[in-house]
């Protein structure tokens, strides 16, 4: 019973320093963030936050995990009736990403830091790999478990390096999609109709508004938590 109620306790910790961490990473940037602001914003004891999680670092790779899952989910929902294709998904997902880091710099710099630290890194690599795994096992029958995480740190690099260099007048949004998807679906030997066709695709939505969206969902399911 005692073992029950600490448990409880520190999960409680967990979502509110998680949530107050989404508000005070996407208002001020994570950089900018101290530890004794996260401790203030949430409500919970300094001590506490500490015990919980050892540094910023930890915080942001919970909140990775969570923005990545949602991610999937949203997509999900979003194609649901429109198709069943997985390299559709996988255009769907990624533009979705582009359009989230563009959304604003302290946005742009969680995603680059997250493919940065080690800990948050691992998430995404780890994640994304059993995902190419489902989406790719048609042009890759064959391939290992290890084989797809190699090809995911090499996709990995190319979305990195597109989510933080930002659109100017010459690189628009547009165009970054388009360069993303061809660089990184050729990565994955998938053929120039079906990545013309990707690409035709993912340009009938609004990711604008869609990546306001998963933010807000995120936050809201966080605050639900505390």
């Amino acid at each position: 019973m005692l073992e029950k109620t600490i448990h409880s306790r520190s999960e409680k910790v967990r979502s509110k320093v998680l949530h107050a961490a989404a508000k005070l990473f996407l208002a001020k940037g994570y950089t900018n963030t101290t530890l004794r602001e996260l401790a203030a914003m949430s409500g919970v004891n300094y001590g506490s936050l500490t015990f919980t999680f050892k540094n910023k670092e930890t915080i942001l790779s919970e909140l990775v995990g969570f923005v990545l899952d949602g991610q999937f989910e949203f997509t999900e929902r979003l194609l649901e009736g429109k198709t069943e294709d997985k390299i559709l998904f996988y255009a769907a997902e990624t533009t979705l990403q582009l359009y989230m880091a563009e959304s604003s710099e302290h946005i742009r710099e969680l995603y680059s830091l997250s493919y940065s630290l080690e800990a948050s890194s691992d998430i995404i690599y780890t994640k994304i790999t059993k995902k190419l795994a489902e989406i790719f096992k048609e042009q890759y029958p064959n391939y290992t478990q290890g084989e797809f995480y190699e090809k995911e740190l090499a996709s990995a690099g190319i979305m990195r390096n597109y989510m933080t260099r930002p659109c100017g007048i010459y690189f628009t949004m547009d165009r970054k999609v388009r360069a993303f998807l061809e660089n990184t679906f050729l990565l994955y030997e998938i053929p120039r109709a079906k990545i013309e066709e990707a690409i035709k695709f993912v340009s009938q939505f609004d990711y604008e508004a869609l990546a306001e969206q998963v933010i807000d969902n995120m936050l809201a399911y966080l605050e639900s938590k505390t």
